[in-house]
């Protein structure tokens, strides 16, 4: 072999060889994601931990975090110090954005008093498990206020204040304590109501018996009702229909259907004839009876 076709076959096979290392490096690169630059970000503060609603936070309660600069947090903080020393006004989570809106004002504390709204009281009422709705009136429900007033000759009971928010069932102000629908066992609830409102369930509890009956929270329309009296009550149940006592069984082991007894209407006293009147009257010596009506 001259050294013409030696130096012939060492060109062809370094051409192959780069042309097939160039072609492995192309697609190499190809896989590889292109490097993305850091998307900016911005300092909030977020909570170190589950935090109850009324809590008074310090410095171990928050921490601050960096937060994508694209979607911003309303109402955010930056800085810790805007946020020590103020009451939560709803429970917070483990690293959730702390928000204005969660945060009472300053220098107001914590617990109950920064939940009132303003223009808003806060009243408590004596409960027992039967009035609190057997421990399902819990911090965030709505409830009325019922009362029954005794009195010599009949007694009355109505409802006084409706469709109030509960702030508080004993020493719980935070929902999450009836956790998985539990009822909470309490003696006092607190109720947030208009000043006009509290003045009715004051002396509503003065001169008679509370109760509370629990409302469903999308149900936001007043309770307006006549109310009712010990005779109007007695008198109904005398007047409507009256089912047979319920579970009644026949021998076959069947239902027992229900007995409907019809009260009939009393037939409606005939009126009295009129009165019929005589007179007699003379006319050319004649004598004629005449009947007025």
């Amino acid at each position: 072999m001259s050294r013409r076709t030696r130096f012939v076959i060492v060109l062809t096979l370094s051409v192959v060889i780069a042309a097939v290392a160039s072609t492995g490096v192309f697609y190499a690169m190809r896989r590889i994601a292109p490097i993305e630059k850091p998307e900016p970000t911005v300092p909030v503060v977020v909570a170190t931990q589950a935090v109850a609603m009324g809590t008074l936070l310090t410095e171990e309660h928050v921490k601050v975090a960096y937060w994508p600069a694209s979607t911003p947090v309303q109402g955010a903080f930056t800085d810790k110090q805007q946020v020590i020393a103020r009451g939560l006004l709803a429970s917070v989570v483990e690293n959730e954005p702390l928000t204005n809106t969660k945060l009472a004002p300053p220098n107001t504390g914590g617990g109950l008093p920064p939940q009132i709204k303003e223009n808003y009281r806060a009243i408590s009422v004596k409960v027992n498990e039967v009035i609190g709705v057997a421990g399902f009136v819990v911090p965030g429900a709505r409830v009325d206020v019922i009362v029954t007033i005794r009195e010599q000759n009949d007694s009355t009971t109505r409802v006084v204040v409706s469709n109030v928010q509960v702030l508080t069932a004993g020493t719980a102000i935070d929902q999450d304590k009836a956790k998985d629908g539990k009822p909470v066992p309490s003696t006092v609830v607190t109720l947030m109501v208009t000043p006009d409102d509290a003045e009715r369930i004051a002396l509503a509890a003065a001169e008679g018996q509370l109760m509370l009956t629990l409302r469903n929270p999308l149900d936001g329309a007043e309770t307006s009702t006549p109310g009712i009296t010990r005779t109007r009550l007695v008198d109904t149940q005398t007047h409507n229909t009256t089912p047979d006592k319920p579970g009644a069984v026949e021998s076959g082991g069947a239902p027992k259907a229900p007995v409907r007894t019809i009260v009939k209407p009393k037939p409606a006293a005939t009126p009295a004839p009129p009165p019929v009147h005589k007179v007699d009257i003379i006319k050319a010596g004649k004598r004629v009876q005449e009947i007025l009506q």
